[in-house]
């Protein structure tokens, strides 16, 4: 499943591990995918009917937003297929659920989705640091 791919590959990406994940009996990406609302959604990519990327909304109580679970499988990326679910995720929000921002984060260390979220419209906001400690993740925004 390609959720398990995403896990093994870019491990530091996600809250859980490849590991973690094998030892589960439903995914949490199988849950939402089952239990989808309009304010909650998982759109996909296919090429000849093989899921090679997903994305997922939830829409907050205020007019905004926040992807997660974005993913693309390694041998279509740089293809414009992130771009694509990611345009298509805001096309969505805003159009049916009245989405004025839209938030997600990104870990430090993924440079490839943070290139992929600039050019795409969204911008870093202040970090969220808990004490002393930096948070291994960087929050962006992209206003509708």
């Amino acid at each position: 499943m390609i959720r398990l791919e995403s896990l093994e590959e870019f491990p530091e990406s996600f809250e859980a591990t490849y590991k973690e994940a094998l030892n589960t009996e439903k995914l949490r990406m199988e849950t939402d995918i089952e239990n989808q609302t309009p304010e909650k959604f998982v759109l996909g990519a296919f090429i000849n009917q093989k899921l090679i990327g997903l994305c997922v909304f939830v829409k907050n109580v205020d007019h905004s937003g926040s992807i997660y679970q974005m993913y693309v499988n390694k041998n279509f990326q740089g293809k414009n297929i992130g771009t694509g679910l990611i345009k298509a995720v805001i096309h969505e929000a805003k159009e049916k659920l009245n989405v004025t921002e839209v938030y997600l984060e990104v870990a430090h260390n993924n440079e490839s989705a943070y290139h992929l979220y600039k050019k795409n419209g969204f911008n870093e906001i202040e970090p969220q640091n808990s004490g002393n400690e930096i948070s291994k993740v960087t929050i962006m925004k992209y206003t509708v």
